[in-house]
């Protein structure tokens, strides 16, 4: 309890909201970095989702792949990253790319594969083209699985982009790293309290667009709990060409 109550008083401090080492400058920080990482790695794992869930060819190597990075500590992957990439913003970057990457990838191609075949066939027959059946058909159903990976990947960056304060950089991460070299309790404590804050904001963010982007018809035949399922089916995709 006197964490915590140390930690009211440390957050309800005017002189902590304040200056470059205030709470809105490593807010801001924390989110950019969180942001950036996030935006790459979709540039990166969708097209190759689009590809494999839509054709059936290489998604078990892709998700495989994809999957190493699933099984590497953050910590342990930034260490390996911080002697190649020094200090500053790409050492974290990079680790919280690759990081971010298999829970996108994996959602959206088995998303896409569990699109009914037969609704799939019965749009070629009538002469869709095959951007147009990824497009109109299948990412429409496959959505609410996507935006579950999408969302997981989100929460994790935010949580993980902690880490970048171990190599220098800013965020909310700075708060906990310099709390405990301070042994300052009430920083540290304030500092993982805002990151929880963030990270359940960010999941309850992306739970709001997705119920803005997908259509109601979609919602009820997914159903909000295979949503949350999606990452446990994940363990065993099915097989693919």
């Amino acid at each position: 309890m006197d964490g915590i109550t140390g930690a009211l008083g440390w957050l309800t401090d005017p002189a902590h909201w304040q200056g470059p080492n205030g709470i809105p400058t490593r807010l801001v920080e924390h989110v950019e970095l969180s942001a950036l990482a996030i935006v790459v790695a979709l540039a990166i794992a969708i097209p190759v989702a689009f590809y494999t869930g839509h054709t059936g060819r290489g998604g078990a190597l892709a998700i495989n792949v994809a999957g190493l990075g699933r099984a590497i500590p953050s910590y342990a992957l930034l260490i390996v990253l911080f002697p190649l990439l020094g200090f500053g913003l790409i050492t974290p970057l990079v680790a919280l790319v690759l990081l971010s990457i298999p829970p996108i990838l994996a959602n959206t191609h088995v998303g896409l594969r569990g699109v009914d075949r037969e609704v799939v066939e019965a749009a070629r027959a009538m002469g869709m083209r095959e951007s147009q059946v990824l497009t109109r058909v299948e990412l429409p159903a496959a959505l609410p699985v996507m935006m579950a990976g999408i969302r997981t990947a989100s929460v994790a960056a935010v949580a993980t982009a902690t880490l970048a304060a171990l190599i220098a950089g800013g965020g909310l991460g700075r708060f906990i790293v310099d709390g405990f070299a301070l042994q300052d309790q009430a920083m540290l404590v304030s500092g993982a309290i805002l990151v929880a804050v963030l990270a359940v904001v960010t999941e309850r963010g992306f739970t709001f667009a997705e119920r803005r982007l997908v259509s109601p018809g979609i919602r009820l035949a997914a159903g909000a709990e295979g949503a949350e399922t999606a990452p446990t089916e994940l363990a065993r995709p099915e097989p693919v060409a």
